[in-house]
């Protein structure tokens, strides 16, 4: 069981990474206009991981895994989830996209269900619904005509995160935040390789503007590359070092549920930044994904506490 103080620790540590990367990731736009996604993340590793590697003697921090196979699966999912985000920002606001990544709660579930064999009752099962309309309404008509990639990369992000948060508390409990912010951060600059290389092989015509991000290999950053990429590593570090330490010190289930706090901090920078507005249909949808993730970790909560049913199952 998780102390309370823990959890209250644990949404503190949230909230800041919900307001800094809230903020950071509102500039990946401007990052897209003329370089691609996979330099981008290659770049970035190598700002993020030099700057870890100077306070590794300054902090006394330990990079060096307990377990390798565990960390690497652990970083290559979570990688996988992060790849697809950040490649959404350059088609969609950054709150729409965090609405889809932050289904996470809903898949968190699932995945404790149908992998672990943990029981689910009629509350979960009903939060996975609204949950579901809320990412609808959320993403539009879109999502469900499938005619917008776009539109259904945030909630595949969302699927991936959930069980990189999962691999965080089950595979990953006793390394230390700075190593699995090391993985993190090495698994994004493979992919980077990756892209780079696959797009210098095969290369692909590439759109201009932010419609060509994803399909532009190795270009001449200029000045507002190397800033806003430098801004995202140090933000990065800084954010996903916090909520990795979160899902270590308190349960899944509830700190998912706190990172929906992210929403509400996106749209803000959104409307500060670019002056940009969510739509009546777009705020409906994200108050419905977190009535669904409240309803998944209260019931959780609840079940600390309350009897069982006759199987030993929720009532």
């Amino acid at each position: 069981m998780i102390s309370h103080d823990k959890t209250l620790a644990a949404a503190g540590l949230i909230l800041i990474y919900a307001t800094v990367i809230g903020y950071t990731d509102n500039y990946v736009r401007v990052i897209a206009a003329d370089a691609g996604l996979w330099q981008f993340h290659a770049s970035r590793t190598v700002m993020a991981l030099v700057i870890l590697a100077a306070l590794v003697p300054v902090l006394g921090l330990r990079l060096r895994p307990r377990s390798w196979r565990a960390v690497a699966a652990r970083s290559t999912i979570h990688g996988t989830a992060m790849v697809i985000y950040f490649g959404a920002l350059a088609f969609l606001p950054v709150a729409v996209v965090a609405a889809g990544l932050f289904t996470a709660p809903i898949f968190v579930l699932l995945i404790s269900r149908f992998v672990y064999g943990q029981a689910i009752g009629p509350v979960r099962i009903a939060a996975v619904a609204v949950g579901f309309v809320g990412v609808i309404l959320v993403l539009g008509p879109e999502a469900l005509s499938g005619t917008s990639l776009a539109a259904v990369l945030p909630v595949a992000a969302g699927a991936m995160y959930a069980m990189g948060n999962i691999a965080t508390r089950q595979w990953c409990a006793a390394e230390s935040a700075e190593t699995l912010l090391a993985g993190f951060f090495a698994a994004l600059g493979v992919f980077g390789v990756l892209g780079i290389a696959a797009l210098a092989l095969w290369p692909a015509s590439v759109p201009p503007g932010p419609e060509g991000f994803l399909l532009r290999g190795l270009v001449w950053p200029n000045a507002a590359f190397w800033w806003w990429t430098f801004v995202q590593a140090v933000g990065s570090l800084l954010a996903v070092g916090l909520m990795i330490r979160a899902y270590q010190i308190a349960d899944a289930g509830r700190v998912s549920v706190l990172e929906y706090v992210i929403l509400p901090a996106s749209a803000f920078w959104s409307w500060v930044v670019w002056s940009e507005t969510l739509s009546w249909q777009a705020w409906i949808g994200m108050a419905l994904i977190i009535s669904a993730g409240s309803m998944i970790a209260l019931r959780a909560r609840a079940q600390e506490v309350l009897p069982r049913g006759p199987a030993g199952g929720p009532l």
